[in-house]
């Protein structure tokens, strides 16, 4: 083995996070029964959820930071991970479109290697730091703009290149780590520390850890969009109505927020081209014209530009 190679895998193994640890409790799970083993991994995601819950205040400081950045502005919403980590940003950030109406334009999605990497490992990628600060530069990333990175073991040079560089451009900067003292936390401005330890199968951060991600990008990009306008009495008054299921939901919310009748419900969709809380406001009376006025005067939120109508 190369001396340099030895010299590195030592430095690893000095500072190796928690996440990557073996867990001696699990030494058997090759011979254990089967329903043993379920048990198993059922109680490490339990305990994923336990380290979410530890971390909600580093939650809300996070989505209530990133709602004051893009609020009533352009900035876009960025997610940058490797491996795992990067895939379930990828996930979170792919599902805000259909699910909230956040557009298109204001969602940058980076994962080291590319979009190859959803469905693929590309070799190395993860250790590309140019290849992070290459496209932080260019997206343009700058104060209007939020940048969210995850990383297990909060160290991966990726990730962590990305945050740096999008810090430097004055960004508004999250990281999510599994590893308490992950470098990720200390390069942004709001940390997230989830600590899952070790996984029951060594280094799986698929397991809790991957879990434990999926919930905080959840809590964070749902409080997030809450805070934006995005939801009126628990519905996603901004979903894109794209499809005929989609199309039924649309009608049954506004049944629910109007009691207005079907036919007159469809005729306010088409007529605001299927905005479903432009066309609550025009079964209150208004134009479609001055429907998106009023939204647009209230900064998308659908309560106060109602308020205004006495409804």
């Amino acid at each position: 083995m190369p001396t340099d190679l030895t010299g590195s895998i030592m430095q690893q193994e000095r500072f190796l996070p928690k996440t990557e640890h073996a867990l001696t409790a699990a030494e058997d799970i090759d011979i254990e029964a089967s329903d043993s083993v379920l048990r198993r991994l059922l109680r490490s995601q339990e305990g994923a959820v336990a380290a979410v819950e530890r971390a909600l205040g580093a939650i809300e400081q996070a989505a209530l930071a990133a709602a004051d950045t893009l609020g009533g502005g352009d900035g876009r919403l960025v997610y940058v991970g490797a491996g795992t980590s990067g895939r379930i940003g990828v996930q979170d950030g792919a599902e805000l479109s259909p699910t909230f109406g956040w557009p298109a334009h204001r969602l940058v999605l980076l994962i080291a290697g590319g979009m190859t990497a959803l469905t693929e490992a590309v070799e190395n990628a993860e250790d590309d730091s140019a290849a992070a600060m290459a496209a932080i530069a260019q997206h343009a990333i700058g104060p209007a703009d939020v940048v969210i990175g995850l990383a297990a073991s909060g160290g991966t040079p990726y990730t962590l290149a990305a945050l740096a560089a999008a810090a430097a451009r004055g960004a508004c900067t999250i990281a999510v780590s599994n590893a308490a003292g992950g470098a990720i936390l200390s390069a942004c401005r709001h940390p997230v520390l989830i600590e899952t330890g070790a996984e029951v199968i060594a280094g799986s951060t698929r397991l809790a850890a991957g879990t434990a991600q999926k919930i905080t990008l959840n809590l964070f990009s749902t409080l997030l969009m809450i805070r934006l306008g995005h939801v009126y009495r628990g519905l996603m008054v901004d979903m894109l109505p794209r499809n005929e299921k989609l199309r039924g939901r649309a009608v049954r919310m506004l049944q629910s927020l109007s009691r207005a009748e079907p036919a007159a419900i469809i005729a306010a969709l088409d007529a605001t081209s299927w905005q479903i809380k432009e066309a609550l406001l025009v079964l209150h009376g208004v134009s479609a014209t001055e429907a998106k006025a009023r939204l647009a005067r209230h900064g998308g939120h659908l309560r106060p530009a109602l308020a205004e109508l006495g409804a």
